[in-house]
């Protein structure tokens, strides 16, 4: 209880603070809006126009709450026994942001998990520097290469795919048409730095990170305190009439030597999915997703068809990774590395109606198959149907039903599946 109450003050101080330099939250530049204006968004806009005059700060949030009934079963077996589960509420969440125009051309984002699954204490999930102009250094510095062009720095979400730009993160859940997540969820926070041009509707993108989610000195047994990860993507994002919007990106991150791969594991908030498929007891909180065993030497590609006709939508998701490891799936040392490949298919159609688009429905389908070297085979079959009510651009009503089964995969995995109904409700601003 201490500990809550220090939180709290500590909260509503830092707020108080702010609010001694926050603008009324006005517009921010370059900016993507965490409300209902933001669906659809991927890349944060390009926009020469600037509304800068001094120091602005927008403190923002979010909050999420879901009911859950969901039922899960397994072929047993002693060892294999699984969490009993009844429907109720799982833990609220809440998001923190705070988003600063420092200088013209030049603003800064970070976001704090006030409260998540996986650790009940606030701490930072990352944040960045986002540079549109130079003009901060000299006015008109290299304008004609800045009209195109966007540095972003920091300890941050990395541009990998586009599948996180519609993903939940934490509260943040109005993006994502749907209550779960990917059951390969390529998500990551690492250190590094992304640079942008974006020109006609093209979009090129090249990036660095060290690959890590935890960041420290320390050395490792091989005498390296880390590696490096590279991040490429390619893209075509046209409106070619009021009606038609195409965009295709293709996505690349790559690895030399890194002492884990964080790609499909960096997710600290944890699954929406309480407790399916996790033995009594159990703390485990990606329930529902896979996480490739790779350790090393990892390359992952991904592509992301988005077309929107009218009220219809179409988003896919066509990915694979690959890479090595000395562990098996029980995490037991193995004399000889295996090579391994995961790949991820998804696609999901939904039908936007209603003034100003305020309801939706809509499906996804999801599946990943994972081989090492002839052993280890699983497959993962998902399928997801609701829909959502926007209440106003702030506040969204989900439905879901969703069925996930295993097949090939061992110990408690074995014989798997899960079905139900999720609710949720989300609040962000």
């Amino acid at each position: 209880m201490k500990s809550i109450i220090k939180n709290v003050m500590l909260t509503v101080a830092v707020l108080s603070g702010l609010s001694f330099y926050a603008q009324n939250n006005r517009h921010i530049d370059n900016f993507r809006s965490p409300d209902k204006s933001g669906i659809n968004v991927f890349e944060a806009p390009k926009d020469t126009v600037s509304t800068f005059d001094k120091v602005k700060v927008r403190v923002g949030g979010a909050s999420t709450l879901q009911f859950q009934s969901l039922s899960h079963s397994n072929n047993g077996g002693a060892g294999n026994e699984l969490a009993e589960l009844g429907a109720n509420f799982n833990l609220a969440t809440a998001n923190l942001d705070l988003d600063v125009a420092l200088a013209d051309g030049v603003r800064m984002h970070l976001r704090t998990y006030l409260s998540s699954r996986h650790h009940p204490e606030p701490y930072v999930k990352g944040g960045y520097f986002q540079i549109d102009k130079l003009d901060f250094i000299s006015k008109g510095l290299l304008e004609n290469v800045m009209k195109y062009t966007t540095l972003k720095v920091g300890h941050m979400e990395n541009n990998y795919g586009d599948a996180h730009f519609r993903r939940s993160d934490n509260a943040q859940t109005l993006f994502n048409p749907f209550v779960g997540n990917l059951i390969m969820d390529s998500f990551t926070t690492e250190v590094g730095a992304e640079l942008y041009y974006q020109r006609n509707g093209f979009l090129v993108m090249a990036g660095f990170a060290n690959g890590k989610l935890n960041q420290s000195v320390e050395k490792k047994a091989n005498g390296t305190t880390g590696g490096a990860a590279f991040l490429g993507k390619l893209g075509y994002d046209k409106q070619l009439n009021k009606d038609l919007r195409v965009r295709l990106t293709g996505s690349i991150y790559t690895t030399g030597y890194t002492p884990s791969l964080y790609l499909y594991s960096a997710d600290r908030a944890g699954s929406r999915y309480y407790h399916v498929m996790e033995a009594p007891g159990s703390s485990g909180f990606r329930s529902g997703r896979f996480v490739p065993n790779f350790k090393h030497s990892v390359t992952a590609v991904m592509f992301n068809p988005f077309v929107r006709y009218k009220g219809f939508e179409f988003f896919g998701t066509i990915e694979r990774a690959s890479g090595g490891t000395n562990y098996d799936s029980a995490g037991e040392f193995l004399p000889e590395e295996l090579t391994g490949v995961a790949d991820q298919l998804s696609g999901e159609l939904l039908y936007r109606f209603g003034k100003n688009e305020n309801f939706y429905v809509g499906g996804r389908y999801n599946t990943v198959n994972s081989e090492y070297d002839g052993i280890d085979d699983i497959t993962i079959e998902r399928v997801q149907a609701g829909g959502g009510w926007f209440m106003t651009k702030n506040i969204l009503m989900k439905a879901e039903y969703v069925s996930q089964n295993y097949e090939g995969a061992t110990g408690r995995l074995d014989g798997g599946k899960f079905n139900g109904f999720m609710l949720e409700a989300a609040i962000s601003f």
